[in-house]
Order: C-alpha cells, then sequence, then structure tokens
C-alpha cells in the first residue's frame, strides 16, 4: 500500500520522502522535512530540511549516505531551515559510524548502502523504484564544481600534498579573513571566559604555545605549517626570535609576508614555500606545529616525527598541536570521512592521541605534557560559523556560494563532533633531551608554564 500511493501521487512530496527514508533507515527520520512543492512532513518542532529541487534525491540515490547529502548542500538543493547544529547533531547518528563496545556500528545509511544493489529482494525493489519515481527522470546530477576531482599518484607525495592545501587554503585570502577575524588564526582558540573575544582567545593561544615552548631572545623558532604567518609574528614581536615560517600555500605565503614587512618584523621573520620535508638548516630551538601534521597521514608520521626530531638542537623543544579522532578497536577499519576528503582536507587524516604520542617518542622525542582543548574547539568553530553568516554575501562573492556553504556545514558538524568528543585537539609539548638526558624545563609544569627555563 505505502510503494501504491508512492507511485501514484506525486503530490505532498514530503510525505513521500519522509515515508521513504523512516522505510530505508529503519528508524524515523528525526528532522521534519519541507519540499519543493511546498509540502512539510516529519516531527513538529524539529529542525527542517529544506529539499529545493527533487535532483537533490537522486543524488541520494547515486550516493546514499554523507556524499549524497553533502553533494545536495553543496549545490543548494538542501538547506536546513532551524537550528543548524540540532540538525546536524539528529543526522549524525544516521550519516557517522560510531564506535561501540563489541567494535565500529555503522549508521542506518551504511546498511542502505549496502543492500542498495540488492534488487532482486521484492521489497528492495518496491523501495528503490518509489525513490527514482520521486526523485524524477535523469541521470546523476554532476557533482558540484568545488569537489575534488579525481586524484592521481601516491597520498602524501610532494606534488599531490602541494595540490591538496592548494584545494583548501589557496581559495582567497578574503574569504578566510571575513571567517577568521583580525587574528588570521586557523586553529583552535583558548577561551578564558564568556566575555573572551574571538581575537583574544587566538592571541591567548598563541601566548600558550609560546610560553611552553620556553622561547627567550635571539633563538630559533621554526613553524611548520605556518598559515597567514600569525604564530610567527606572535613569537617574534612578543619573545624576541628570530622566526621561519613554511608554507604549502602560496596565497597564505603572500598574505604573511605582507604582515611581516607592515610589522617592520622583516629582518626577523622568513616565510617560504616549502615542503617541510624540504627544511635543512637546522637545528632550531623550538618547532610549533599548529593544526598541520592531520594532512601528514598515518603511513608518513614517523617521517614527520624524524624529520622534526632531527631539525631541533639537543634540548630543543616542539609544540605539536593537533586534532585527534577516537580510537577504534581495528584500527583498518577505519576510513576517511567522505565529505571531508571530498571537499575540505583532501587526503586528510586523524589519529588518535596515543598513536601520535607513540610516533614522537619512537622518533627520539621525550613526550613531557599533553593538554586536551577540545571544548575550546568547538567554541572557536561556534565563533567562525557566525562571521561567516554574518558576511555570507561577501564570503560567497570572495569564492563561490558552493564554496562557502562547504564551510559553513564542514565548521558547524566540527563544533557537533568536537562538543560530543567523537573528535579532540591536543597540545603535545615534546624535548629533544640533551646526551646526558637533561630536558631544559622546569621541575613543575606551573613553573614552565610561567616562563622558566631550567630546574
Amino acid at each position: 500500500m505505502f510503494f501504491s500511493r508512492t507511485l501514484g501521487n506525486m503530490a505532498d512530496a514530503a510525505h513521500r520522502i519522509v515515508e521513504l527514508a523512516d522505510h530505508a533507515l529503519s528508524s524515523p527520520f528525526p528532522l521534519r522535512v519541507r519540499a519543493w512543492d511546498g509540502s512539510e512532513a516529519g516531527p513538529p518542532g524539529a529542525p527542517v530540511l529544506v529539499v529545493r529541487r527533487r535532483r537533490a534525491l537522486r543524488r541520494m540515490l547515486w550516493k546514499p549516505g554523507e556524499l549524497g547529502l553533502a553533494r545536495g548542500w553543496v549545490a543548494g538543493d538542501l538547506d536546513v531551515d532551524g537550528d543548524l547544529y540540532e540538525a546536524l547533531d539528529l543526522l549524525s547518528g544516521l550519516f557517522w559510524e560510531r564506535e561501540e563496545p563489541d567494535g565500529p556500528r555503522p549508521g542506518p545509511a551504511a546498511a542502505l548502502r549496502r543492500t542498495a544493489g540488492a534488487l532482486r529482494d521484492p521489497q528492495t525493489y518496491r523501495l528503490a523504484r518509489a525513490a527514482l519515481a520521486l526523485a524524477g527522470p535523469g541521470l546523476p546530477p554532476a557533482p558540484p564544481p568545488e569537489e575534488v576531482r579525481r586524484r592521481t599518484g601516491i597520498a602524501h607525495t610532494r606534488p599531490r600534498d602541494k595540490a591538496a592545501i592548494a584545494h583548501h587554503y589557496d581559495v582567497g585570502n578574503d574569504f578566510y579573513a571575513l571567517i577568521l577575524g583580525s587574528s588570521m588564526v586557523y586553529s583552535c582558540a583558548v577561551w578564558e571566559d564568556e566575555r573572551t573575544t574571538l581575537e583574544e582567545a587566538q592571541r591567548a593561544k598563541l601566548d600558550l604555545v609560546c610560553r611552553k615552548l620556553g622561547l627567550r631572545p635571539g633563538q630559533r623558532l621554526l613553524d611548520v605549517g605556518c598559515g597567514w604567518g600569525s604564530m610567527v609574528l606572535h613569537a617574534a614581536e612578543h619573545y624576541g626570535v628570530h622566526a621561519t615560517g613554511v608554507t604549502l600555500s602560496t596565497e597564505q605565503a603572500a598574505y604573511a609576508r605582507k604582515r611581516i614587512a607592515e610589522a617592520g618584523l622583516t629582518d626577523r621573520i622568513e616565510i617560504r614555500v616549502q615542503d617541510y620535508r624540504d627544511v635543512k638548516d637546522g637545528p632550531y630551538d623550538a618547532i610549533s606545529s599548529i593544526g598541520m601534521a592531520e594532512h601528514v597521514g598515518s603511513d608518513r608520521y614517523r617521517e614527520y616525527a624524524q624529520t622534526l626530531f632531527s631539525l631541533l638542537r639537543p634540548g630543543g623543544r616542539l609544540l605539536n598541536h593537533q586534532i585527534a579522532r577516537r580510537p577504534m578497536r581495528d584500527e583498518q577499519a577505519y576510513r576517511i570521512d567522505e565529505f571531508i576528503d571530498r571537499y575540505v582536507f583532501p587526503d586528510g587524516e586523524l589519529s588518535p592521541v596515543g598513536s601520535t604520542v607513540s610516533r614522537l617518542e619512537e622518533a627520539g622525542f621525550e613526550v613531557r605534557d599533553v593538554e586536551a582543548l577540545r571544548e575550546h574547539y568547538g567554541r572557536t568553530l561556534r565563533a567562525w560559523v557566525r562571521n561567516l553568516e554574518g558576511a555570507w554575501g561577501a564570503a560567497a562573492k570572495a569564492t563561490s556560494a558552493g564554496r562557502a556553504r562547504v564551510w559553513r556545514l564542514y565548521m558547524a558538524a566540527s563544533a557537533v563532533a568536537f562538543e560530543r568528543n567523537r573528535i579532540g585537539v591536543n597540545q603535545v609539548l615534546a624535548v629533544r633531551t640533551a646526551a646526558d638526558g637533561a630536558a631544559g624545563l622546569p621541575a613543575t609544569r606551573t613553573a614552565w608554564l610561567s616562563g622558566g627555563t631550567t630546574p
């Protein structure tokens, strides 16, 4: 009866969509739905998934799960009316896998992907037929132009890493300035209280990194993945170091150099468009790596750790600031999120913090401190989303409407993931100890956070 009604009556599309979703997912669809014909269905009071065009359903049929949903969002075929964070939280159980005591538990959408080809089953056949009738005729729509096309070569080689960084960062400095604000820091801030502004919180984070590294006038600092130059500027201006920043993004480098020249610090800061693996002018007294290691890849992380170890003098410190995922019982089952991989960070990979600590120790580092900043990142992302939404027209003009939608979805979904402890972020302080084992750190954490250097 359900299928005959669906096939026989294309009016009231929202009810048809909700019925199909409930049946396909074997669980109630958690959002209200508003369809292209103006109809609405679903739980009253819930955020509304707006299906603006029928082609959004064709995207979902050809790519069930998060990628089909993301393509519809980026193309503007889908939107959310209401609290976006609540909507993403409700959808997360459907489109993201969850770790359970007995191992990873796939969401209903993953089960749907596995059974979508079993058309000899009468029930599945009728479901597919009803969905196709509602979606309308035609081939699957082309992916939005913001999606990364087919990549060639081995992941995390120098050419492919450079292309991945260009996709994410070379989308216009004006666009990032609208999101990040005057600090131009694209990593987790540190918030003291509810009155703290984004700019104050980012300065606090940069200063925390400098204090953990024990920076002093005349020292040499290497900032790996230097972004738009905020870390090297802060360290040179407030701690008197000579700083080198490396990035693979030509747009970031140009922006950073301009800021450095305006600050009158060209004699103490150098910005290079360079792969960290090609840095050969050590030793450095300290290395900061803030939000860069996520691009390294698990197969290359040992090389990353060994390279940074070799660039430090004995007694030198590394501050590694990195997003971490939850560990899995079967680490081989880990897969890169399709939306993130296709639209945000191509080839990006997350590792558990324990794996990061192990790789650093295997490279020769002594890990001295690990600080979790998970809740701070949720708040940072919400501040960035507010900036983006408040300057939506300018942001879309600076890059593209599709790119702006990518960043809104990515940042809002990431905020929910941090708040729900699905991912975290940690600062790991590690030391290349001297030959006699000396680490050059004060006896207590309180002492070296206040700027002390030796016991």
